[in-house]
């Protein structure tokens, strides 16, 4: 594995342990977890987590485990046939995530409208 794919496995491993998004089910929600980090680029996978996350936020209690991941499916999947639009900014990522928001947003204020299908 090249040093640049631990980094961004590390990142999203960052986002799932600092929210608890595993849940009652790890074994399971990893399982989930690496057959999305299979299908799709890492960043865009931290994004739509925190895009998740956030959506959640009005549901109490936050759902966690497959469940959660499940939605972040979802919105992965609804991405890959029409730009990508998320209303955060960089700095409500970094807020968020407490990671660096340049692989996910560039240099640019707003999200990249690119496929999110690997070559």
């Amino acid at each position: 594995m090249k040093l640049q794919e631990q980094v961004s496995r590390q990142r999203v491993k960052h986002i799932v342990s600092s929210y608890q998004l595993s849940g009652d089910e790890p074994h399971q929600f990893e399982l989930y977890l690496e057959e999305l980090l299979r299908l799709y680029p890492y960043p865009l996978i931290e994004l739509a987590l925190i895009e998740t996350l956030v959506d959640q936020w009005i549901s109490v209690p936050l759902r966690r485990g497959v469940e959660f991941l499940a939605q972040t499916h979802n919105k992965l999947k609804s991405w890959e046939n029409q730009p990508i639009v998320s209303t955060m900014t960089p700095a409500q990522f970094r807020d968020i995530a407490g990671l660096d928001p340049t692989p996910i947003f560039g240099s640019s204020e707003l999200p990249p409208t690119c496929s999110i299908v690997r070559p």
